[in-house]
């Protein structure tokens, strides 16, 4: 393989040459990943049995797939992933929580007290279970950290106000040490009608991918 790429390189000119030591160094890192994934030791995590379709619990059901984010974090198994809680369409209940109401018409509560009540019990479980993720990914050592000090969480929804469909202005939270580049412990109000892509573009530059664009993104949003 090496012979062969000697005598590749002397055919090409100096920019190609480079291009293509580029290219053999990320296939040599790839291997290398590759190779250490393979040798890694899982013996120590407690992992649970897949489930076949959803388990019959909800909550349980809630808790099993943040669980599973976490061992896949914590296995380096991947390093993205995206949860819907629950689709928010769905006609699901929340007895578990004495709410028997359909969260789907709670979400449509026409200013009814009751309703809105019984929206707000059901949104706090949510973040709840969410803040349960948080505090297990903080209490996770990982390297000279956490896992929370090495992850970016973006927790929110497509409504801000359900009943009307309305989706402005839409709360969003940004969670984790971001290996240090994110700020935390901070509320900040954006301009009037700032386009939500630009949220996406400071998150995914963040994380590392040094984009200038995503969608109609006018810029990354300052001071994050």
């Amino acid at each position: 393989m090496r012979e062969a790429d000697s005598g590749l390189k002397r055919e090409l000119g100096p920019a190609d040459q480079r291009t293509l030591d580029d290219y053999l160094e990320s296939v040599r890192e790839t291997e290398r990943r590759v190779t250490m994934a393979s040798q890694r030791d899982l013996s120590a995590l407690d992992l649970p049995d897949a489930p076949i379709g959803e388990l019959p619990d909800f909550d349980g059901q809630v808790k099993l797939m943040f669980d599973l984010i976490h061992l896949a974090y914590q296995a380096d198994i991947t390093r993205v992933a995206s949860y819907i809680m629950v689709a928010e369409g769905t006609n699901r209940t929340y007895n578990h929580i004495a709410v028997s109401d359909a969260f789907h018409p709670l979400s449509h509560h026409a200013n009814n007290k009751d309703r809105i009540d019984k929206l707000v019990r059901v949104q706090t479980y949510h973040v709840q279970r969410f803040a349960e993720f948080v505090d297990k990914l903080a209490k996770t050592p990982d390297g000279e950290g956490s896992l929370l000090d090495h992850s970016l969480l973006m927790y929110g929804s497509n409504m801000s106000n359900s009943d009307r469909h309305n989706n402005y202005p839409l709360p969003n939270i940004l969670v984790g040490g971001a290996n240090g580049a994110l700020k935390g412990g901070q509320h900040i109000t954006l301009p009037e009608y700032t386009t939500f892509s630009n949220l996406h573009l400071t998150v995914v530059n963040k994380a590392g991918l040094e984009l200038t664009s995503i969608g109609d993104s006018t810029g990354e949003i300052a001071g994050v």
